[in-house]
């Protein structure tokens, strides 16, 4: 199997900064692309940013500006650095990976248990 674990939210101030990591992990033969998603109270899941193997980041409007996306492929890792924190930026952060177990497997989108991010004065 693959797992996602993420780490790295909390409690920051309005105007605040956090930096989340997500570490894929498992029976994993290529990674495609890596991503962040968020999902607050009452609300759909969204994507907040995603990025290439290659390196090619897309990012959602809300978060264009203040949010950064990089991944290290060598350790399947992938980051999200969020800056200028905004009390609408709380949810719960999700990462996402799109990885196959074999060279001839299809790629599966995998998920992350989650992690909390409120941003609060």
């Amino acid at each position: 199997q693959v797992q996602l674990v993420e780490s790295g939210g909390g409690l920051v101030q309005p105007g605040g900064s956090l930096r989340l990591s997500c570490a894929a992990s498992g029976s994993i033969f290529s990674i495609n692309s890596m991503g962040w998603y968020r999902q607050a109270p009452g609300k759909e899941r969204e994507l907040v940013a995603s990025v290439s193997r290659a390196g090619t980041a897309t990012y959602a409007e809300s978060v264009k500006g203040r949010f950064t996306i990089s991944r290290d492929n060598a350790k399947k890792l992938v980051y999200l650095q969020m800056d200028m924190l905004k009390t609408e930026d709380t949810a719960v952060y999700y990462c996402n990976t799109e990885a196959k177990k074999y060279s001839y497997s299809v790629y599966v989108h995998y998920w992350g248990q989650g992690t909390q991010v409120t941003v609060s004065s």
